[in-house]
């Protein structure tokens, strides 16, 4: 009778220990799979900001492009008005040098400026997604 009450013992203890350990899985799969679900989460809040800034950074662009064309076709038109009152062919030779001259220094400095803008969009647009990166990383480290 003893030996049957051992093994019932024995066997229930290993039912219960083995019970426990799957218990432990599954909330540590639960766990896995909330923590999974949450880095997803923040890359796709991530990939949403970095499209936020990358629109609202075009946009920018996209009027100063408007803006700069504007007012260079407002100067061509002003030059052309200046340019048939002239007296002299020195004269306009002048004007029109001055002008080309004035337009080129504008469009290298107009150049220089977007170069500028869209290496600061660049890495406005890339910094959510190279935070996420970054977090991914450290999970990693911890995880190993």
């Amino acid at each position: 009778m003893e030996t049957i009450e051992n093994v019932t013992a024995t066997t229930q203890t290993a039912f219960t220990d083995a019970t426990d350990r799957a218990k432990g899985a599954v909330d540590k799969s639960q766990k896995l799979l909330q923590e999974a679900s949450e880095f997803g989460k923040g890359n796709i809040e991530a990939l949403v900001e970095s499209s936020k800034i990358a629109a609202r950074g075009l946009e920018t662009l996209g009027q100063d492009a408007a803006a700069y064309a504007k007012k260079s076709f407002e100067e061509a038109a002003t030059v052309a008005k200046t340019l048939t009152s002239v007296k002299s062919p020195t004269e306009f030779f002048k004007l029109h040098s001055d002008y080309v001259r004035s337009s080129f220094d504008a469009l290298v400095q107009h150049s220089s400026h977007n170069a500028e803008a869209v290496l600061k969009l660049a890495g406005e647009v890339v910094q959510p997604l190279s935070n996420r990166v970054a977090l991914a990383a450290e999970k990693l480290k911890v995880a190993a």
